[in-house]
């Protein structure tokens, strides 16, 4: 209703009841709401009367931080995506928040991609976000400063093509300057940001989610692991994700290829899919499949005999 009498002043209380789809009791229900939270609305009596704001009110704009900023807009793009609530809901909340700051949340919202299903993340400072949002949709070089997995930080300039939440996760995908390549870096590793006056081409048709994806599961862990999956690939692509391993069709299903750094998770992870399967390599991995059965069985014995030992009791 606040925004049908900012836009159209003096519409009645029969035009605003059709518009909402409400009857006229509720209009001016609403219309004391209003009233009761501050806004001036003014209702006029006579046939050409209606309800109308008292010239020159405005609804102020959201008087958010970055980090609230992002905070909301970031849950919001959630919500929407596991079907909570809609687009127009963010669309809502970046109408009334100041020029500048909104300027910054839509680069933020423009340049963002998810893998599937989206999951519940802290996104990393705003201050961040909104600099990599910023120089993502204006094609602008960045200068980061960036901790490796080791500990060692390094200066670096880089074009930014796209940022990515995947698992929990936050990435940017883009041209390193360092290495001459393009390459992911993790937003909870960039010490610093600093934008340049330098301005750059990105790729044409490249995929920010894909290309994360894509680099996630050729990680090079210390084992080669194939293992022929008895299901079918339509199934196994909707349980297995992408990061995992490549999935290709085969005689007997499907074969899954990757790597593992440990092979015990990998043994729990086949035996969770609930499938048959095969193991072609690494001969460990079958160990490690036989050892898990084996505590299996030891778990199941101990279940039955506390079982016993309960209903001897009982008698």
């Amino acid at each position: 209703m606040l925004e049908l009498l900012q836009a159209q002043p003096g519409l009645t209380g029969p035009e605003l009841a059709r518009r909402l789809e409400v009857d006229g009791r509720t209009v001016r229900r609403y219309a004391g709401t209003l009233v009761d939270l501050g806004v001036p609305v003014q209702a006029d009596r006579g046939r050409y009367g209606g309800y109308r704001l008292l010239p020159g009110y405005k609804l102020p704009p959201l008087m958010f931080t970055d980090d609230e900023a992002v905070a909301v807009v970031f849950g919001l793009l959630i919500a929407a995506r596991q079907g909570v609530t809609t687009p127009l809901a963010l669309a809502k909340i970046e109408r009334v928040l100041p020029a500048k700051l909104r300027e910054r949340v839509q680069a933020v919202r423009e340049t963002l991609g998810f893998t599937a299903p989206a999951r519940d993340s802290t996104p990393p400072p705003a201050g961040h976000l909104l600099a990599l949002g910023e120089a993502t949709r204006a094609h602008r070089r960045i200068r980061v400063t960036y901790r490796s997995w080791r500990g060692d930080d390094t200066e670096r300039d880089f074009d930014p093509y796209g940022m990515v939440v995947h698992n929990g996760r936050w990435y940017t995908t883009g041209h390193d300057h360092r290495s001459g390549e393009v390459r992911t870096l993790r937003l909870d590793r960039i010490r610093s940001i600093k934008s340049l006056e330098v301005y750059f081409q990105p790729l044409a048709g490249f995929d920010p989610v894909a290309h994360v994806v894509a680099g996630l599961a050729a990680v090079p862990y210390q084992h080669d692991v194939e293992v022929v999956l008895h299901t079918g690939l339509v199934e196994a692509a909707r349980r297995i994700p992408a990061t995992v391993g490549t999935l290709a069709e085969h005689p007997d299903g499907v074969l899954l290829a990757c790597r593992a750094e440990h092979l015990d998770g990998m043994a729990q992870m086949l035996a969770g899919l609930g499938w048959d399967f095969t193991v072609h390599r690494p001969d460990e991995l079958r160990h490690e499949v036989v050892a898990l059965a084996r505590r299996l069985e030891r778990a199941v014995s101990v279940v039955r005999q506390g079982r016993a030992e309960d209903d001897g009791r009982d008698q």
